[in-house]
């Protein structure tokens, strides 16, 4: 079969969502919709603007969702782009810290056909030296593959894995006693430094020092900043929690919030793209879609739209000095590009003893300087290809429903430019290379990848991902830059006017931690709180 492009299959892949085929009535009731008035208008279906709009459903408020895409999601969103049987996550895989969020349970997602996988192994790091490291669930199984590259390393993340879960437990408020002040200045002084420096205090092993920042990279930030130290711990991490996928996708959490929303008589419209606030008097009262269509809000608007974009959909005086003076720092983070292929099978990374490991992740960089490396590059606008790092994603190999039997979904992400020297732009004329190169990369790591493997391909340069997503300012998948906090407060400067999403804490990632403070700022303002409706409110009964 001939390698499909992106440009040859966008048109239609597109506009056929895997996410929204068991809900019908989604986009459907736009003539009913538009003339009616709402207790709370939400602008943009993300993950954490959906999750919000759950709490107020519940809670018993009429609310309705405007999306201005043909599919919920934002970067919660699964389509077959490349094949028909391909699932591919355009954005989003991972769910952990969701899976820990109360909403989780509080929502009853499960019964509305969202659930977990937890691969195992977790996450596997080659090197081209044949060294490689694979993390399981299970301590000790991860601790002898780091022993065959150092013993003295393994032997440092068996003795330093404790303090690690027991100061993550202490910093969550999970454990009163305490480690103690010493435990305490060494965790904070390591994770004040750089995620360089601090794996060069740790670990001896170029490799072991390479496998925490590549890894620690999916956060989007380069570990040579300062404040980045915490990405040593980030194989504990794994260990720890794992890296939780849901069943058929990623964008299955969107469809079971929209299934729950609907289910409490909520109204979900997609193809409305929000152009304008309504201001009345002061108050956001509402909002108008690019159709010219109006949506009025009794009680409050929440948006979750990106801040670059909302600021201009309101007269500018009427955020203040304030607001407009910081949000002129706010600055993008890195650009993410996320390149997706269909495969007829998956990635085999080839094993120090002999034999071939699959599995859901992978992370390939060579040596922990070039993450020293990637802001010049990126204040530059040039490309460094060499030794960037690179996530490779194979979801089908824990979840064989995203892809047709012995086939594979493989998807490599990571961070380059957005703003090239030669322009944005410049991205469409040259991602069809940069994905060669990079995928060639995944081929020296994994040797079975050879081009006869590959059936099709979508490719999203960071333009794209903004394209996708206009949230995405820029290619931010985080809408931001999560080093120091850039984040907004959930009650906007204009009355009426609230914000979720990742411009509000805790950022971004498949949290909804932002949709969940979100709504529980929104609802003590409306004389209720978030645990009385998470328990069930008179409303919901």
């Amino acid at each position: 079969m001939t390698p499909m492009t992106r440009r040859e299959f966008v048109k239609g892949a597109t506009l056929a969502p895997l996410a929204l085929t068991s809900l019908p009535t989604m986009g459907q009731q736009t003539p009913r919709a538009a003339g009616d008035r709402f207790d709370i208008v939400v602008a943009g279906a993300g993950h954490n603007s959906l999750v919000c709009a759950a709490y107020l459903a519940k809670a018993g408020y009429k609310v309705v969702v405007l999306e201005g895409r043909p599919t919920i999601g934002g970067g919660c969103k699964t389509q077959e782009v490349c094949l028909p049987g391909f699932k591919e996550d355009l954005c989003s895989s991972v769910h952990g810290a969701f899976r820990t969020n109360p909403a989780f349970r509080e929502l009853s997602l499960s019964d509305y056909g969202l659930e977990y996988i937890d691969p195992d192994p977790v996450m596997h790091i080659p090197f081209q030296d044949g060294a490689s490291i694979t993390v399981w669930r299970d301590l000790d199984r991860t601790c002898e593959t780091i022993a065959r590259i150092s013993k003295k390393d393994a032997e440092t993340f068996r003795r330093v894995f404790p303090e690690y879960r027991k100061n993550l437990a202490e910093r969550d408020g999970q454990n009163e006693r305490g480690a103690g002040p010493r435990v305490a200045s060494y965790w904070q002084r390591l994770s004040a430094m750089s995620g360089y420096d601090a794996v060069r205090v740790l670990f001896e092993s170029d490799h072991m020092r390479a496998a925490s920042l590549s890894t620690g990279h999916f956060g989007g930030v380069p570990g040579g900043d300062i404040g980045t130290g915490a990405q040593v711990f980030s194989l504990m991490g794994e260990v720890l929690t794992g890296r939780p996928i849901p069943k058929g996708g990623s964008g299955m959490l969107t469809v079971a919030l929209g299934r729950f929303i609907e289910a409490h008589n909520g109204v979900i419209l997609t193809n409305k793209p929000v152009g304008r606030l309504i201001v009345e008097g002061g108050k956001c009262v509402g909002v108008e879609c690019g159709d010219g269509s109006q949506y009025r809000a009794e009680k409050a608007v929440v948006s979750t739209i990106h801040l670059k974009h909302v600021v201009n959909m309101a007269p500018r005086e009427l955020w203040g000095d304030e607001f407009l003076r910081d949000l002129d720092a706010f600055q993008p983070e890195q650009a993410m590009f996320s390149f997706h292929y269909a495969t007829k099978e998956p990635p085999k990374y080839p094993l120090p003893g002999g034999g071939t490991l699959s599995c859901d992740e992978a992370a390939i960089m060579e040596h922990p300087e070039t993450v020293l490396l990637m802001n010049s590059y990126n204040a530059r606008g040039e490309l460094y290809l060499d030794d960037i790092p690179l996530q490779i994603v194979s979801p089908s190999v824990g979840d064989p429903s995203r892809a047709p039997a012995g086939c594979a979904t493989v998807k490599i992400e990571g961070t380059l430019p957005y703003a090239l020297k030669e322009g944005p732009g410049h991205w469409d004329n040259i991602k069809d290379q940069v994905a060669d190169t990079l995928f060639g990369r995944l081929r020296r790591a994994a040797p079975n990848l050879t081009p006869d493997k590959i059936l099709a391909k979508f490719l999203e340069s960071p333009l794209d991902i903004e394209r996708m997503n206009p949230a995405m300012w820029r290619g931010s998948a985080h809408h931001g830059d999560r080093r120091i906090p850039q984040f907004v407060s959930y009650k906007m400067p204009i009355s009426g006017l609230y914000q979720t999403g990742a411009c509000t804490p805790p950022g971004g990632s498949i949290t909804g931690l932002p949709g969940r403070n979100a709504a529980a700022v929104l609802l003590k303002d409306l004389g209720t709180s978030i645990e009385e409706v998470g328990k069930g409110s008179k409303k919901d009964a």
